[in-house]
């Protein structure tokens, strides 16, 4: 199939951007039936705002005691106080083998 590029308009800010062949041509190999709304810069801001804290951002980390070996450490979840938190090092000496 011969595709050709076409100009089409943002849903988001009203721009006109182009939807070239080889755009088309790879939204068709990943089986995507329907045509962009937005622009790729309302795109990109869009997944920006989507991705949140996910991507990029560091992560919370709460203070911690090793249950193992008593250094303070940093894990990225809040210990409750039920179950022991070790450091990396000592997690990596512990954690099964895969």
């Amino acid at each position: 199939m011969s595709f050709q590029d076409k100009s089409l308009q943002c849903s988001d800010c009203g721009a006109t951007f182009t939807f070239s062949a080889e755009e088309q041509e790879f939204f068709q190999s990943k089986g995507y039936t329907n045509e962009p709304k937005r622009c790729p810069e309302c795109r990109q801001a869009r997944k920006s705002e989507r991705s949140g804290s996910s991507y990029g951002a560091p992560r919370q980390m709460y203070p911690a005691i090793c249950a193992e070996c008593g250094k303070s450490t940093e894990v990225p979840f809040q210990p409750r106080g039920d179950r022991p938190v070790y450091c990396s090092d000592c997690y990596r000496k512990m954690r099964p083998s895969r």
